[in-house]
């Protein structure tokens, strides 16, 4: 990647910074490379992850232990597999999020959001016709209980995940290393709690994909709504506590907070 472009942070996302002799055709074939890496890393996580579900519920051979840990590690697989290309967001509420706190430019969020439910139509397509999975064995998540009692689990571990992932991605002090095994582990045990109950998106891309294809629409707001309230409470409740030397005056007087708890 450093072929194309040079001094630039392509791992932030932030093209601006890229010296006066990169080309505007350099910072295309950029973009184009975190769209394919997006589309393809959301692709293998609902593969793996829905995919689990079809297979356990027309088999019933993977169990629902297996379903979480399979969520974890497809997770984890891919972080460490295009990571360094995308950011492997492979979510629209963590990519809005990080937009919000500005760790990610607003200008590429559509074009991350669209890759991302992009590879889980995919993906859900895929599983459709290679299982031909009937309505019965739809592998995408509707609320077992109300839509309220999903909606508040749904904020609840997508804040978690928020939180962790504002933790190891971007806090300096953090061991980046770890980045991809700490979110994998945070996804399965919230299927662990909250997959009965919710199913456990967390990402509303995750629900998009199964939903489009299989034309299953129950409670689909609660998914939308929900890990987009969490995942911004999270951000926010880890820039809270983030480690800064200035006083909490200096803190709270700027002319915007959020733009004072950012990432230094």
């Amino acid at each position: 990647m450093a072929d194309y472009v040079e001094e630039c942070d392509v791992e932030g996302g932030n093209l601006s910074n890229c010296n006066s002799g990169s080309s505007s055709t350099s910072a295309t074939v950029v973009l184009i490379q975190k769209f394919i890496a997006e589309v393809l890393g959301t692709y293998f996580v609902i593969f793996a992850g829905c995919g689990s579900v079809a297979v356990n519920k027309i088999y019933g051979l993977v169990t629902f232990p297996g379903i979480c840990v399979t969520w974890g590690l497809i997770v984890m697989v891919m972080v460490y597999s295009v990571g360094h290309i995308s950011g492997a967001h492979f979510n629209p509420a963590v990519t809005l999020t990080f937009a919000i706190f500005r760790h990610f430019p607003w200008a590429q969020v559509p074009m991350y959001v669209i890759a991302q439910v992009l590879g889980s139509v995919l993906a859900s397509g895929t599983l459709a016709l290679t299982f031909n999975v009937k309505l019965e064995h739809f592998f995408g998540t509707t609320p077992a209980g109300s839509d309220v009692q999903s909606l508040v689990l749904e904020i609840i571990i997508s804040f978690l995940l928020m939180f962790v992932i504002s933790g190891v991605s971007t806090d300096t002090r953090a061991i980046g290393e770890l980045a991809g095994i700490a979110v994998g582990m945070t996804i399965m045990l919230n299927v662990f709690v909250a997959g009965p109950v919710s199913g456990a998106s967390m990402n509303p891309a995750r629900t998009l994909g199964p939903a489009i294809v299989m034309h299953n629409y129950k409670g689909i707001w609660v998914y939308i709504v929900g890990p987009v309230i969490g995942t911004i409470f999270g951000a926010l409740c880890y820039n809270l506590i983030r480690f800064t030397d200035k006083p909490l005056r200096e803190i709270t007087s700027s002319k915007s907070f959020l733009k004072s708890i950012s990432r230094k």
